[in-house]
């Protein structure tokens, strides 16, 4: 017998009461349950669909259950899922081989989350400050960007400058030295004797899809390798097909000593992260000094191994560009209908909605109702970030949502 509308609302609204009476509350949901995926497109416990146009922060770049990576799952899950790395497995040797060479790098360090990855990136700089830069105990500091997001381990938010992720979390990590985002000049000056690194994201996400000045990443290459400094570019994000590259580097022909990667990485299945980089950094860890018991395990390795063959291709990242062009150009044509700009790269858009319209929130929750799941951020800003394998009507037709939800809006402010 069919189930009722109100009765499967009653589920809905069931199953969120569960999850807000016994999960601590550090997210702010909006109020859907999605219950299945498939592509670009989710469905709820209410059986309505919804374009997922989070992808889960660019964890699910290909795709809800993609089937590549579905089988490259199950094929290893009625094998052997972890081992740890007591011991080898058959899986982790072709994992790290073919990402490096996706790098253009020697080595793969393998972690679980994007936060670890970050982590890992901040130890490896600190032992080859003092291994091989000479710095001297204890005095190495790593220059990071204003704006930014790199997870929220105690480490992280000690150089964060989000409130929200900062306070009450002290006592604070040391060791970091806080920039104007795009400033080249202000890391200069920064830089001392100490300093092992400059960690930044190529396009700050969190923030809300800010783009630097093109001659940015160029300037601060030049930079690092002219004072001897590491340059780590935090890719979890932007990386791996998002922007319409590889990597968000690649868009200025510029290449890190250190890329930080993570979540498209376990293509939405697994968390699988990496820092990778070349033998003469990643080289200065030796057996005992930084470890994980699931980093690298078989299941997530033969993932990440699907995910890499697929970005091999370079068709994913064909498709992001040019989608991202269509998308770029229709959303900048709402600009004063509601938006006040719009930034970012591929199929990543940050949309700034007039603060006197509507809140970014407020955005979101009535896109929702549209069918269009988004996510907002710092007040008036929403985010777009698709999966890679939506198509242009698709795009299409959530940007005519947008429209005309901002088209709501105006009523009822007029």
């Amino acid at each position: 017998m069919p189930t009722s509308r109100s009765a499967e609302a009653t589920r809905t609204s069931v199953l969120i009461a569960e999850e807000e009476a016994h999960a601590a509350h550090n997210y702010h949901p909006l109020p859907v349950v999605v219950a299945s995926g498939d592509g670009a497109w989710v469905t709820d416990v209410d059986g309505k669909r919804y374009l997922d146009c989070l992808a889960a922060y660019s964890a699910v770049n290909f795709g809800h259950s993609n089937p590549v990576l579905l089988d490259a799952a199950r094929a290893q899950l009625g094998r052997i899922t972890l081992t740890s790395r007591a011991f080898h497995n058959d899986q982790l040797g072709p994992f790290v081989t073919e990402l490096a060479a996706l790098a253009g790098k020697d080595m793969v360090l393998p972690m679980n989350t994007g936060a670890e990855a970050v982590e890992s990136g901040i130890k490896v700089a600190r032992a080859w400050g003092y291994r091989v830069k000479g710095v001297a105990p204890a005095q190495a500091n790593i220059i990071v960007m204003a704006g930014n997001f790199h997870g929220r381990t105690t480490t992280i938010i000690s150089f964060s400058d989000d409130a929200d992720a900062r306070d009450d979390f002290g006592p604070y990590t040391p060791g970091f030295r806080i920039v104007p985002y795009g400033d080249v000049a202000a890391i200069e000056a920064a830089i001392d004797e100490n300093t092992v690194a400059v960690l930044l994201e190529p396009i700050q996400g969190e923030a809300g899809i800010v783009v630097p000045p093109a001659d940015f990443l160029p300037a601060v290459r030049e930079l690092t390798t002219r004072r001897n400094v590491l340059f780590i570019a935090d890719e979890i994000q932007s990386g791996l097909g998002r922007t319409g590259a590889t990597f968000a580097c690649d868009l200025v022909g510029v290449v890190p000593d250190l890329y930080l990667l993570g979540k498209a990485l376990g293509g939405g299945i697994v968390p699988v992260s990496a820092v990778v980089g070349n033998a003469d950094v990643l080289g200065v860890l030796a057996p005992g000094q930084h470890g994980s018991t699931f980093g690298g395990n078989p299941l997530a390795a033969s993932v990440g191994i699907a995910v890499v063959r697929m970005l091999a291709t370079g068709e994913m990242q064909e498709r992001a560009r040019a989608l991202g062009d269509h998308l770029h150009s229709a959303l900048t044509r709402l600009i004063g209908s509601g938006v006040v700009a719009v930034r970012g790269a591929g199929l990543w858009a940050g949309i700034d909605i007039d603060p006197a319209l509507a809140s970014g929130r407020a955005v979101c929750e009535a896109l929702m109702e549209r069918g269009v799941l988004a996510k907002d951020t710092h007040g008036s800003t929403i985010r777009l970030a698709p999966p890679l394998v939506v198509s242009q009507e698709d795009l299409d037709w959530a940007v005519a949502q947008l429209a005309a939800v901002l088209e709501d809006f105006t009523h009822r402010t007029a």
